[in-house]
């Protein structure tokens, strides 16, 4: 399992971008977790297996259909062993 910290940078706060990453998340068998930063942007947390870690990334890259995404920071990290994914209020 490997893990992933990904920034999402944009118009991606108040276009359900947290809702979408979450379903996204769950369709892939990902774990970890997603909140809105007070800069404005999306930060996932995400473990999960290499290629679906990469296809969240890859749909990161344009998200819900109302987000405008400018850029996606990627890095990795250590997993921690999530149970799900959860939104982070």
């Amino acid at each position: 399992m490997q893990a992933k910290r990904i920034k999402v940078i944009g118009k991606v706060q108040g276009v359900y971008f947290r809702v979408s990453t979450q379903e996204q998340a769950k369709r892939l068998g990902i774990k970890g977790w997603c909140k809105n930063e007070p800069d404005g942007s999306v930060l996932i947390i995400a473990e999960g297996s290499e290629e679906n870690l990469n296809a969240l990334v890859n749909w990161c890259h344009h998200g819900p259909s109302n987000a405008s995404v400018e850029k996606v920071l990627v890095e990795s990290i250590e997993a921690s062993g999530f149970e799900g994914f959860e939104i982070k209020r």
